[in-house]
């Protein structure tokens, strides 16, 4: 339903990281706690994976279909980046005790952008199906987001954080709480605290000065992380979430009325995975939601340490049929599918089959709560807030869960593009238009890659180098025999690879600001 997936095919086939163990730094996994110390650091002193010199992450770079992509823009690291494991203590999404692991980048070396007491980065990442992934593991290719943060970020004097979530890597929590406001901030917040304590073994001294980021989930994942911070009197210096789904009624309304997104079966079985272990209501039995040939272990099926396109070659979840091409009613054929925007209906088209995921019985009761309760955000802007009183569990579950509802204190960039098929821009321009009306002096900064440049414009590199990436994807599509001039080859590639590159580094510009 909501693919935020960074890199899908490529994360997908990550491997679990030998050569510098795996679970709690000796190869074995952490058991959770009885009562958890949230925050506390397990392995101290954490184990130290690796250290990247500036020569290192160049040829890394030079090898990374994204990495390519930011060396355009004549970047160059500054900083050597040694790399430490760390596992805390966290809570589930239903506030069960649980462990979580993470990274934690310190930058070395003898400038003084490198050295002394720095600013610090906490960083959310996007989907991944591999219960393995390991973001501090800079020697799998694939793990791109990783070396992007190393590289940006840390290599540039940034202390980085980033948690792999509950339910990855080490973690002894059997699901991921995806999409979970609650529990994914107190993961990030958690991590925040463990890296605090590992900060003497690693040699890192925090300078005061704290920025949250993220890309896709990680993205959604980081406005909710500073959401909770600012609630809970933790300063932070500036955010800056990127092409997430902070407004997820609306985005799920949105899908439902034939707008299905790349990557949507994926992303709606980890959605309910995550909901169904956080309320206990979105269902009584699995085919209530789901067609009876996917029904059996749904629950327990992502992430997995399958490769997802093994899970898609078993049958185990249709690839990209979300809904059934018949429409749930005569009413419903004008969305079966959804034709507007022109610029993404070839993606919604891939979300109707006749091996579908969800039954049309469970699509028209959506479909009817919507009509009943609709969102004030899609599909006509209004108060530009979730539905007041849904009855359908996933809607309910949404509005809990939707961003739209704070007023950021510090100031925020939100990136993304406006032609993004997988987490639509929609989310972008209602929490702008929501912020604008309630908050109308609060620092928002919007950052549309794909947009026009003007001499003047600060982001105007990124834009560009955006356009060149976006047109260099078409030619080779249309070199290699596409009738499309290239449409789909963009489409497939939009989100989790043309975007990512530009968006971080526009980000580094905005913090290198505060």
């Amino acid at each position: 339903m909501f693919r935020t997936t960074y890199l899908l095919p490529l994360l997908a086939s990550a491997t679990l990281f030998a050569a510098c163990g795996h679970g709690n730094g000796n190869g074995s996994m952490s058991p959770a706690p009885a009562t958890p110390t949230r925050g506390q650091l397990l392995n101290n002193p954490p184990p130290m994976l690796a250290t990247y010199s500036t020569s290192d992450l160049l040829s890394k770079l030079s090898s990374d279909p994204l990495g390519k992509e930011l060396l355009k823009l004549t970047f160059s690291p500054t900083c050597s980046v040694t790399v430490y494991q760390l596992q805390y203590e966290t809570v589930g999404g239903a506030g069960e005790a649980t462990t979580a692991s993470a990274a934690l980048m310190v930058p070395t070396g003898t400038n003084a952008s490198c050295q002394g007491p720095r600013p610090v980065l906490l960083y959310g990442h996007g989907t991944n199906t591999s219960k393995i992934f390991n973001i501090a593991d800079l020697t799998s290719s694939a793990n791109s987001e990783g070396l992007l943060l190393a590289s940006i970020f840390a290599s540039q004097g940034y202390i980085v954080v980033a948690p792999n979530y509950a339910g990855y890597d080490s973690s002894s929590l059997g699901y991921h709480p995806y999409l979970n406001a609650d529990q994914q901030s107190k993961d990030m917040i958690d991590s925040l605290a463990a890296a605090h304590t590992a900060f003497a073994t690693a040699k890192a001294s925090d300078n005061g000065k704290l920025f949250v980021t993220g890309y896709s989930q990680g993205g959604y994942v980081a406005m909710a992380t500073h959401r909770a911070m600012q609630t809970g009197g933790t300063a932070v210096t500036a955010s800056a979430p990127m092409s997430g789904p902070y407004a997820l009624s609306a985005f799920g309304d949105a899908i439902f009325m034939g707008r299905v997104n790349l990557s949507a079966t994926v992303n709606f079985n980890m959605l309910v995975t995550s909901y169904q272990h956080a309320y206990g209501n979105i269902y009584m039995s699995a085919t209530d939601i789901f067609e009876p040939a996917y029904a059996t272990g749904v629950d327990a099926l992502l992430p997995s340490a399958t490769n997802i396109n093994t899970l898609f070659a078993e049958g185990k979840i249709p690839k990209d049929a979300l809904f059934s091409s018949t429409p749930p009613s005569p009413a419903y054929a004008p969305i079966t599918p959804a034709t507007t925007p022109a610029n993404l209906a070839p993606a919604f088209a891939l979300g109707f089959g006749t091996s579908n995921l969800v039954t049309n019985a469970y699509r028209l009761a959506y479909l009817q709560d919507a009509a009943a309760a609709p969102d004030g955000g899609f599909p006509t802007t209004t108060t530009d807030v979730p539905p007041a009183a849904p009855t359908n569990a996933i809607r309910k579950a949404l509005k809990t869960n939707d961003l739209r509802n704070w007023i950021p204190t510090a100031p925020v960039l939100l990136c993304g593009g406006n032609g993004d098929p997988t987490s639509f821009y929609l989310n972008t321009q209602l929490m702008q238009g929501y912020w604008a009306a309630n908050a109308p002096a609060s620092s928002v900064t919007v950052l549309d890659v794909d947009s026009a440049s003007s001499s003047a414009d600060p982001y105007g590199t990124f834009k560009d180098g955006f356009a060149a990436a976006k047109a260099a994807v078409q030619v080779a599509a249309v070199l290699g025999g596409a009738s499309d001039g290239g449409v789909m080859a963009v489409l497939q590639d939009y989100h989790a690879g043309l975007v990512p590159p530009f968006c971080l580094y526009a980000v580094k510009s905005f913090f290198d600001a505060h």
